[in-house]
């Protein structure tokens, strides 16, 4: 049933490019598809890592102040620093990213303050410690150095390194989520998390992980979006989590957690980057794009309210039955 409904919705952004493809055949130049992809690879990566969250029935508000807070603090290493080794600052993105997510982690783990109370909180003092590390000021393309903002801009086998992230990036989520023990434990803790504790399964452990991962995939997003746009202040990534929790949904993640795919949410990523590219492309004001995104999230969630309550009802005449 999965696997048909990600088959569906592919098939469903294939028959939406090709549709405006036919009014505007520049649209499905192959230059222009790889552009497309490349400018949505921030949001497929973080759909990803927003996906395992959701599974264990928890979200993460706090993505886009994460991205903001990351991105400022290694642009000033780099601006203090330019001869420092790339490979060391994106370590370093990845590492505050993995700390901010991990203090989330901890505080829903060992705390027990629920998911949504926890990153809206940090949300305001990621972005705060933003404003203060810059102390309210941009660092600029000029302030970074040329090897710091070349790295997601080089290309190999004629796809920019900003691509080549995400492909990576999916084939380790594709193969940790469904063939690791931890992967299938998010399902489980968001699932049924009374019977993943009678199988061993530590739910809030799982919770936390899965926290961590967010928030590393999110200090790796900080340092790409400050090197593609050359800026990085305050107010980087504003609003991002909205779109990343919504391709999520659109995607068949379940908020009510234990449903999703890795398919699901990439498929769900590139929907978002299509309708962001069609609008302009077909001479269709911008703003209809909120229209049209929240019309396709309603209709997801209608959806996978439609069938969850199958499922529970399968679930009920088994029970019965037995």
């Amino acid at each position: 049933m999965r696997f048909n409904r990600d088959l569906l919705f592919g098939g469903l952004v294939v028959v939406l490019i090709a549709i405006v493809g036919f009014i505007r055949p520049s649209f499905v130049w192959p230059q222009n598809l790889a552009g497309l992809f490349n400018d949505t690879s921030v949001l497929i990566m973080l759909a990803m890592a927003q996906m395992t969250v959701i599974l264990t029935k928890c979200i993460d508000l706090s993505v886009a102040a994460n991205i903001a807070l990351t991105g400022v603090l290694v642009s000033l290493v780099n601006s203090a620093f330019p001869d420092v080794p790339i490979g060391f600052v994106v370590l370093l993105a990845a590492v505050i990213g993995l700390a901010l997510g991990a203090f989330n982690g901890v505080m829903v783990w060992l705390v027990g303050i629920p998911s949504i109370v926890v990153t809206l909180g940090t949300l305001s003092i990621y972005r705060g410690l933003a404003f203060v590390a810059s102390r309210g000021t941009s660092i600029v393309g000029h302030q970074m150095s040329s090897a710091y903002v070349a790295l997601p801009r080089a290309e190999f086998l004629g796809l920019p390194m900003m691509s080549w992230f995400v492909i990576v990036l999916i084939a380790v989520f594709a193969i940790s989520i469904r063939g690791t023990r931890t992967g299938r434990a998010l399902y489980a803790a968001g699932g049924n998390p009374t019977a993943a504790v009678y199988t061993g399964i530590d739910v809030g452990r799982t919770q936390f992980i899965a926290f961590c991962v967010s928030g590393t995939v999110a200090g790796f997003c900080g340092y790409l979006w400050a090197t593609r746009f050359m800026i990085a202040n305050v107010d980087m990534a504003s609003g991002v989590e909205l779109d990343v929790i919504a391709s999520c949904v659109i995607g068949g993640v379940s908020i009510s957690g234990g449903i999703g795919t890795v398919a699901g949410a990439v498929l769900g990523a590139i929907f978002f980057g299509v309708v962001r590219n069609a609008l302009p492309v077909v001479n269709i004001s911008p703003f209809w794009q909120l229209a049209v995104s929240g019309a396709a999230i309603l209709a997801a969630v209608i959806i996978n309210s439609g069938r969850e309550k199958r499922a529970g009802r399968l679930i009920l005449k088994e029970a019965a039955a037995a």
